[in-house]
This record gives C-alpha cells, structure tokens and sequence, in this order.
C-alpha cells in the first residue's frame, strides 16, 4: 500500500494497462477536508486510507478541500483519492487537483461503463490504478467490460448506493446476488478480489466483523470502513483463524505423496488442497505485512 504510486503497471503498454498490485484489505475512509485525520487513519492498522471528495465533503466545502489537498502533497502519496463521479459538477476539479500529485490509486464513485475509466484517464493525462466503485444497476451489467478497463486495480461495492438503485433495503439477503456477481466477475476478469461495501453502524464492532466474515466467506478480499473502531475487527475476520491455519497445514503434510487421503473424515482432492494453500499464503502476506 506504502508503494509509489506506479508499481505494478507497465507504462509502456498504451492499450490495456493491468495493475497488478493487490489492493488493502480494510481502507478506512478519511473526508477530504479533514486531513489531520489521515496520519491517525493509519495508527488505526488500516492497510489503505481513502480520501473522500466526494459523499464526506459537502458541495460548498469542496472547493476549499481541493486547495487544502493541493498545497498538502505530502498527505496524497500513500492514499487512494476518491473522487466525484464523471459527469458531475466537481469531477474536472478533482482530476485538475490530481494531475500532476502522486498518490496510490483514484476510487472512481458511481461507474457505469468502461468509458467512465477511459474519461479520467485521459483527463489525468497518465495512467493510475483505479478502483472503480460499483453502486448502480447500470455499473453491475456493465461490470465485465468495466473490469476489463485499461488500469483498473479492482473493484469496490458502494452497497448503499446500490440498495437504492435496485430498489431494496440495505440488508445483507437483499443484496447477496449483487454481492456474488461482483466477486464472480473480478474472478473471471482475473482483478484481485473485490472490496465489500461499508457497514454504517459504528457504534459497536459486531455488525462490522459480522459483516466482513459473510463477505470473506463469499469471496471478497477485504471490506471498506468508516471508523477506526471498524478497522482491527473486519481485519480478525478476513485473517485466517487459528483452527483454519492448523487445518491447513494438516491438509498439506498429508497430500504431500499425492495420493488420496482423509483429514477430519473428509476427502482431500485438489480444490481442497488449494484452498490450504491460499489460507498458509493469507498467513504469510500478513506477516510480510506486519
């Protein structure tokens, strides 16, 4: 996450430009306007920190936020910026402000087609990862061609904005089909696995970690959040457990000769021999981490 921004992308590829650089787990978000908070957004362990120009900052105190970001560059170069959809009022601003910092990644709100990436690239005049956020009906059917873009680093599931697309309550059933066909198609457009949309109850860490077990358990990679209390419980839930971590390393001592055999009553084929794998390769990328 600390990487300069260009890592993981070759520059010299003009058509379709694949970041390969996987995306945090749990990005806490900061508004842009107060960026004081963004040096305590990483003592709070988070592993990526968004700087919101859009939904945080109100439309008056845009302006002011943009100068503030601008004269402050130090604040942008390990950040994602996340800023107003194309087509807005704001958006050339945000990317004028932008073209010539360096920062992590751009979240790109509300996207709906491949174009919309294509849009702020050629604004920014220079290729960036982008995280495109998927919050209407319209971004969802034209998810695979928007995955497909050039320098798209993944995607993130703006669940609020989508309940009220589809027409449905913000509820974790009502949403779980949207949920699969986001983690299905970033399989399938070979991205990292996508990032689950936030949870608004911050006054308790439950429904936070509740929400980031049924996300990881589905597919996702990591989980978008709003305070700093959401950080270190959707970070336990996306970390391989301890009972998970030894069953794992049973699973592969007892493949190790490629024959058939059982762990805890069950068959070990290869699906499940993978799956250990990728549970000992979590382990060891949180250590690197850490």
């Amino acid at each position: 996450m600390h990487d300069d921004n260009s890592k993981g992308i070759d520059m010299g590829q003009r058509d379709m430009v694949t970041v390969t650089r996987p995306l945090p787990v749990v990005p806490l978000f900061v508004p842009a306007n107060r960026v004081d908070r963004i040096a305590k957004a990483w003592r709070s362990g988070a592993d990526g920190v968004i700087v919101d120009l859009e939904d945080a900052v109100a439309p008056e105190a845009k302006a002011p936020a943009r100068m503030l970001l601008s004269q402050l560059p130090e604040y942008l170069q390990n950040v994602i910026v996340r800023i107003n959809a194309v087509g807005t009022p704001w958006f050339l601003d945000d990317v004028a402000m932008l073209r010539d910092q360096a920062f992590a990644g751009v979240m790109l709100p509300k996207v709906e087609t491949a174009e919309d990436v294509g849009v702020l690239l050629d604004r920014l005049g220079r290729q960036v990862p982008v995280l495109v956020l998927i919050e209407t009906v319209g971004g969802m059917a034209e998810l695979q061609s928007i995955l497909r873009a050039s320098c798209v680093w993944g995607a993130a599931f703006g669940s609020i904005d989508y309940a009220m697309s589809v027409g449905s309550e913000h509820e974790w059933d009502a949403l779980l089909a949207a949920r699969s066909e986001l983690v299905f198609r970033c399989r399938l457009a070979g991205v990292s696995p996508p990032l689950d949309g936030v949870t608004t109850a911050i006054d308790c860490e439950e429904p936070a970690a509740q929400d980031a077990r049924r996300a990881r358990a589905l597919g996702f990679g990591g989980k978008l959040v709003i305070h700093p209390r959401q950080v270190e419980p959707v970070l336990s839930a996306f970390r391989p457990s301890a009972d998970e971590i030894h069953w794992a390393e049973r699973v592969l001592t007892a493949a190790q000769d490629g024959a058939a055999v059982q762990v805890d009553g069950r068959m070990v084929d290869e699906p499940v021999v993978e799956r250990a794998r990728r549970i000992l390769r979590q382990v060891r990328e949180a250590a690197n981490h850490a």
